[in-house]
């Protein structure tokens, strides 16, 4: 699933095509991508003019002139492609969902393969009950150090997953959250309030320094994952230990290793990220 690396990239892309464009006529392909009935989401959407395109968390946000706001979780396969007029044929999208069609004749386009992403207008209330509902921007100043130390300390869950609960940071996934455990020198199933303050600091900087790169390498393409224009994200050759599983690890040489829990893969370094005298053993466990 697209992380907030990913979802950065899409919408940095799609700001020079689509804002300032007015929808002309909203056409909906496939309405199990819609979280609102097709005629309250065309209603919505139809007649507006896109003012801004912005990112919270792993969500794209366009806003509309109408004070609503478009929001586009891309699920696993989830694509948004601006065209500024009807595209050619090499690059036209293969699976359609919703288009957006402008009243320039450009033409942006929700493609989604399995149809697992989902797109839903709110009003200014909803959208500020979900912006609150989600923690704090890992790239914001609003997150420090501190911030971190906090939430951590307040949580018995493995560290792996306190990362990825976007109630607690917005926008990080599997991808970084195993990036920025293996660069901090923290295993994945480290309860989070075990975590000694230096690596806290540590895990911080983690953070920010490897989503920020990966934003300037245009997101990790594993399989599925394109940016605005159709292209796979360049960040993939630079991982330390996702999906690198029997391969050594980039610092010690030591042979990563996958671990399951809570039904999901993290990639660690087994002599970079030693489990450290947890208090009781985490839920979940090898397999």
């Amino acid at each position: 699933m697209p992380e907030l690396p990913e979802a950065e990239t899409i919408v940095r892309g799609l700001r020079p095509e689509v804002v300032g464009e007015t929808v002309r006529r909203v056409e909906v392909v496939h309405e199990d991508v819609l979280r609102q009935p097709r005629r309250a989401f065309a209603d919505r959407v139809r007649h507006t003019a896109l003012d801004a395109v912005e990112r919270r968390g792993k969500n794209v946000v366009l806003v509309l002139d109408s004070g609503d706001r478009l929001v586009v979780n891309l699920g696993m396969t989830g694509r948004l492609l601006p065209f500024p007029a009807p595209p050619v044929a090499s690059r036209r999208p293969t699976h359609p969902a919703v288009r957006l069609r402008f009243e320039d004749g450009g033409v942006l386009v929700y493609d989604d393969m399995r149809r697992f992403g989902a797109l839903e207008v709110l009003d200014a209330e909803a959208w500020s009950e979900r912006d609150e509902a989600l923690g704090p921007e890992p790239l914001s100043d609003d997150f420090t150090p501190q911030i971190l130390a906090r939430g951590l300390a307040a949580s018995r869950s493995p560290l792996r997953s306190w990362l990825l609960d976007q109630r607690r940071l917005a926008g990080v996934g599997n991808i970084y959250a195993s990036e920025a455990a293996w660069a901090a020198g923290v295993h994945p199933r480290q309860p989070a309030r075990e975590i000694p303050a230096p690596a806290v600091k540590r895990l911080h900087g983690a953070i920010r320094r490897i989503l920020a790169q990966a934003i300037e390498g245009g997101g990790t393409t594993i399989r599925d994952y394109r940016n605005a224009r159709g292209e796979a994200g360049e960040f993939g050759g630079r991982l330390a230990v996702y999906g690198r599983e029997g391969e050594p690890c980039r610092s010690c040489g030591t042979t990563v290793e996958r671990i399951v829990f809570s039904n999901r893969s993290a990639f660690l370094c087994p002599a970079c990220q030693p489990l450290r005298n947890p208090r009781r053993r985490s839920k979940g466990g090898r397999s």
